[in-house]
């Protein structure tokens, strides 16, 4: 069935580097405000005597929060886009570090989390529509150059919260707040080149929503790339919210020594990022994704096992191998359901983040109940879950039936 797509052809004939950066650049800022969330647990642990429940609770929270609204936002914006929300969404970032820097109590530390969260569900789905106008057709390439941003911002946070946050104590988180207002600046510049090009594509002939394959492949498809990001995400959540803790407990470390750890893990992750989206443009989602989620088994079976050095080294290339997946999956599923951009990044920058959220939380309990180890014993089987890539159709098949 063919319906009139309300969301604008992409204004560009050429790839528009400079907003490309600049998206990205925002993502950076964004994801390194948030993963200051995660890399201060050990300090928000001993300053709010907190189990690891509680601890899950703080990830579920940001998550979860994320995990509504940006669904909803994306629905929303495919049909009436709304540029100026992207300066918006990093005020509300803003006053989510505020309540971590300061917050008396518990309960004020989760509202904090969920400002981040909200900030979180307003910039991506709008950012992600921003890259894939930008991209002049090379939409890996864009997807690759805006995730990697947040990469790269998520990789940054544990150090400097490691040699900024941890010697001069929780309100220092405040001048983060430096970094919302950049992003804040920069925003509001990208939002007036998207109304521009709003305004542009509107002249411009509809694109077609026509389904590349029969409603009933399209949904099952997307439930299957839907499962692959969400055993990718349970696992990442498991290492960005209790790795320090695994490795403070396993090999005696200080707290900036795991955290440097961790920023290894998550700066492999920002390396594979870059090589997913445009090796996808090369060779196809397909192979990508299979490479990246099943081919990361043997590393992650491995990991609990290891000695710190090849904690070390398997922890590089699990961080490498995984997140290559990411934007191959983001374009598939693009290309699923052409026009609704918004709502496929409400679904796997949203709703599949969401669900790893949810999956912290119950990893927290269980490792309040049974120790650190068991739960990566049990993590290192999900990537397992890549055999689901079985069900995915073949390049040749969308074209077939388009």
């Amino acid at each position: 069935m063919t319906t009139i797509d309300q969301t604008p052809a992409p204004p560009v004939q050429q790839t528009a580097f400079a907003i490309l950066v600049a998206i990205g650049l925002c993502h950076m800022l964004n994801d390194i405000m948030q993963s200051l969330l995660s890399a201060i647990y050990p300090m928000l642990k001993e300053d709010f005597a907190l189990d690891y429940g509680q601890i899950g609770l703080l990830t579920l929270c940001f998550q979860v929060t994320a995990s509504l609204l940006q669904p909803v936002v994306g629905i929303f914006t495919d049909r009436r886009p709304l540029p100026k929300s992207l300066p918006v969404g990093m005020g509300s970032t803003f006053c989510g570090l505020i309540l971590l820097a300061f917050a008396p109590t518990y309960p004020l530390l989760l509202l904090g989390a969920a400002f981040i969260g909200i900030g979180s569900a307003v910039f991506h789905p709008e950012a992600s529509r921003v890259a894939r106008m930008a991209s002049g057709g090379r939409y890996g390439l864009a997807q690759s150059l805006f995730q990697v941003g947040g990469n790269f911002g998520t990789a940054i946070g544990p150090l400097l919260a490691a040699f900024i946050v941890v010697p001069l104590g929780r309100p220092s988180v405040a001048a983060f707040c430096l970094i919302a207002a950049l992003g804040i600046l920069i925003l509001t510049h990208v939002s007036r080149w998207y109304g521009a090009a709003l305004t542009v594509a509107r002249g411009r002939k509809a694109a077609d929503r026509t389904l590349p394959l029969p409603r009933g492949r399209v949904v099952t498809a997307l439930v299957v790339l839907a499962f692959l990001t969400f055993s990718k995400n349970i696992y990442t959540a498991s290492i960005s919210s209790y790795y320090t803790f695994y490795l403070i407990e396993t090999f005696e470390l200080t707290t900036q020594q795991s955290q440097m750890m961790l920023f290894l893990f998550l700066a492999a992750m920002a390396a594979g990022t870059i090589l997913g989206g445009p090796v996808g443009d090369r060779f196809g989602a397909l192979p990508v994704i299979w490479i990246s989620i099943l081919g990361v088994l043997p590393f992650t079976l491995a990991l609990p096992y290891a000695d710190l050095f090849w904690t070390g080294v398997l922890s590089v290339i699990i961080g490498l191998v995984l997140a290559s997946a990411f934007p191959a999956i983001v374009v598939f599923a693009q290309e699923l359901v052409p026009g609704r951009v918004g709502m496929v990044a409400g679904i796997f920058f949203g709703f599949a983040f969401g669900m790893g959220g949810i999956s912290a939380a119950v990893l927290g309990v269980m490792a309040d109940q049974y120790g650190i180890d068991l739960v990566y014993r049990i993590c290192a089987w999900l990537p397992a879950m890549g055999l689901l890539t079985v069900l995915l159709p073949s390049r040749r098949s969308l074209r077939a039936f388009g």
